[in-house]
């Protein structure tokens, strides 16, 4: 028997909730309701659920704010949300947040219940045919079903349990604030502050006001006291991205705040005491810093007690396919487009790509070729600039070091080139695959032949 989908109705008026309960139950959901937004974020902390239809005016938390916090921890619940707003502003708003949908009061039941069917067919076209979803979406916001990624999935609930400082490393672009976040909101953390600074972002004559504070008097400007963000995150966790750009004077200083829990603000000269969790990232090898005397060793393991290494996505290029089609669908539907699924030839100029820039920029990508598509068909050209970007003159692979120790494989790179001479070939010749044929200089019953060799559409 099919698993009953779950939604969860949040409105302050309790007739709503009633009708809403008692219609969705009878057309076979599973319905939870609750009369604000802050109890309908403790329930999607506490379960799943694959609908929240929320009202957009409402006590202790509205909806707008409701949605946000959800998507920090559960991207993958649909909301659907309800206003009563002649002008749809908040509505409006609510869309560009990334809510599926929106009605106005009043409503009609059975309209919900073909939006909710529309919602759920959206979701079930994340999911593929096996049912499989950790091969689209894990629990974290975080997509991959590469071994490298399930390790990562298995790190973040323990690392969150424990109360130990973390240290996330990788290359730009692998996600490690997302791990960051998934560790914070499955910590028992979870409902105090998430703080985020940049430690290479920051002046360093900034850095150290920002991170600590400062009184009222302590420089120039000091026009009144100011909190940093050490005691921002009190009870909390702060997030200290890029810690190995960290100045040499201020590693001192957050020593200290490791080991005693203690800080002092910029002109002042009492000690505040702080209850913070430490989660650390860097694109750095800061052991390598450490030996070059860049990086404070006792603050090296201070923050390394647990070590969450993100692999780049190179090295699991078996995600690429997944992530392609979930950012794809991403942002056809933030941009209101019928873009359907991206094509084998577009796919292998994918995986063949060594992505230096990781999933944000596999993301970046897919974005420009959505928001440049003319029609329901993502065109190569964006794709195909990425590949030969990789390769040397003329678009063949540059070998002019030599070839490497492992090895090459010249099949698949032939494939490779052929398959991207002919593709700019019919481009050029719009199509015509007598003139592609003309233009390679080969015949019309050899393109065919390369033609369904490597699955191009005419």
């Amino acid at each position: 028997m099919a698993q009953k989908a779950t939604i969860l109705v949040v409105d302050d008026e309790r007739s709503i909730r009633d009708m809403l309960s008692i219609y969705l139950e009878r057309e076979g959901f599973e319905v939870q309701c609750v009369p604000d937004g802050q109890a309908a974020l403790e329930c999607c902390q506490a379960q799943p659920f694959d609908i929240v239809i929320a009202d957009i005016k409402m006590p202790k938390l509205d909806g707008i704010a409701l949605l946000n916090r959800v998507r920090e921890f559960a991207p993958e619940t649909i909301f659907i949300m309800i206003t009563a707003f002649a002008s749809l502003e908040s509505a409006r708003d609510s869309m560009r947040q990334d809510a599926w949908d929106y009605i106005t009061k009043p409503f009609d039941v059975k309209d919900i219940r073909r939006r909710i069917d529309e919602a759920l067919s959206r979701k079930k076209e994340l999911v593929p045919a096996n049912g499989d979803t950790s091969s689209v979406e894990s629990p974290f916001g975080m997509i991959g079903s590469s071994p490298a990624m399930s390790r990562i999935f298995d790190l973040i609930p323990r690392a969150a349990s424990a109360k130990s400082n973390v240290l996330i490393t990788g290359e730009s672009g692998t996600g490690k604030e997302l791990v960051a976040r998934a560790i914070h909101y499955h910590s028992s953390r979870s409902e105090n502050a998430f703080v985020v600074i940049n430690c290479g972002g920051i002046p360093e004559t900034l850095l150290e006001s920002e991170l600590f504070g400062y009184k009222k008097g302590a420089f120039t400007g000091a026009q009144q006291d100011k909190k940093g963000f050490l005691q921002a995150a009190d009870t909390g966790t702060l997030f200290l991205d890029e810690v190995g750009d960290l100045p040499p004077s201020l590693q001192v200083k957050l020593l200290r705040v490791v080991q005693e829990r203690s800080f002092t603000p910029v002109g002042a000269t009492d000690e505040h005491k702080v209850d913070v969790r430490l989660i650390a990232a860097t694109n750095k090898d800061l052991a390598a810093e450490v030996q070059a005397g860049r990086f404070r060793e006792d603050l090296f393991y201070r923050l390394n007690v647990i070590n969450i290494k993100l692999p780049p996505l190179r090295e699991r290029r078996e995600d690429i396919p997944v992530l392609v089609e979930f950012f794809t669908r991403k942002f056809a539907r933030e941009m209101n487009k019928d873009i359907g699924p991206v094509s084998p030839f577009i796919m292998d100029c994918l995986c063949d790509y060594h992505f230096p820039g990781n999933v944000r920029e596999l993301e970046n990508l897919i974005e420009k070729s959505v928001a440049l598509a003319k029609t329901s068909i993502m065109l190569p050209d964006v794709f195909i600039e990425k590949q030969e970007d990789a390769a040397g003159p003329g678009g063949v692979e540059d070998i002019s070091g030599g070839i490497p120790p492992e090895g090459v494989k010249l099949d698949e790179i032939l494939d490779s080139v052929e398959r991207r001479h002919i593709d700019a070939a019919l481009r050029q010749a719009d199509g015509s695959i007598k003139k592609a044929a003309e233009m390679l200089g080969i015949t019309f019953r050899s393109m065919r032949y390369r033609l369904q060799k490597h699955g191009i559409a005419k």
